[in-house]
């Protein structure tokens, strides 16, 4: 899907810079792997982000083999794995627990990943939809460290070869306008 396509699901109430609308979270990945250089553009990003006294809590655990995205995938749950299994990278995030604000932090971290992609011409799909412990227990991570979310990174796949339920999803989700975010003083519902 390119600018123009995108552009019809979303428009901005306020002037942004076009890459917040243009990047959204497709499900259709094409088989091609990414160049070395193009993803570690994505992960260099991701350094730069802000974080609480310049912890950088945040860790990414990366599968780019055959092997290590299988390993990845005992943990995916199946709603999830329909699709990203056509993913060539596949990324762990996990987030320090000694800082305070390590899932905060790492939150920053992946936004910046997330823009760099698109400006890469890849496309990211952040997903919450795995099992944490068998992620844990596979990969091996220490309890002192949070599991945030599992991310597809790849190409824009066509649509067409996802099935039925996914094609009707298959497209930029609109925003609530961004007053029904703010509140002003105090909480309020």
């Amino acid at each position: 899907m390119n600018a123009n396509d995108v552009k019809q699901y979303r428009q901005p109430d306020y002037d942004i810079d076009d890459m917040f609308i243009e990047r959204w979270s497709p499900r259709s990945f094409q088989e091609k792997e990414v160049p070395q250089e193009d993803l570690m553009s994505v992960f260099e990003a991701a350094r730069w982000a802000p974080s609480s006294m310049n912890m950088q809590p945040w860790r990414f655990i990366v599968a780019r083999t055959e092997e290590d995205r299988e390993r990845f995938h005992s943990f995916v749950m199946d709603g999830n794995l329909k699709w990203c299994e056509k993913a060539p990278v596949l990324a762990l995030i996990i987030s320090d627990k000694d800082a305070a604000t390590h899932a905060f932090d790492s939150g920053a971290a992946w936004g910046f990943l997330s823009l760099q992609a698109r400006k890469n011409g890849l496309i990211t799909h952040a997903m919450g939809g795995f099992y944490k412990d068998k992620a844990r227990e596979v990969l091996e991570i220490p309890e002192r460290y949070d599991i945030q979310a599992l991310v597809a990174i790849g190409y824009q796949g066509e649509k067409e070869k996802l099935e039925e339920e996914m094609q009707q999803r298959e497209q930029p989700s609109p925003r609530r306008p961004v007053e029904e975010s703010l509140m002003e003083g105090s909480f309020k519902e």
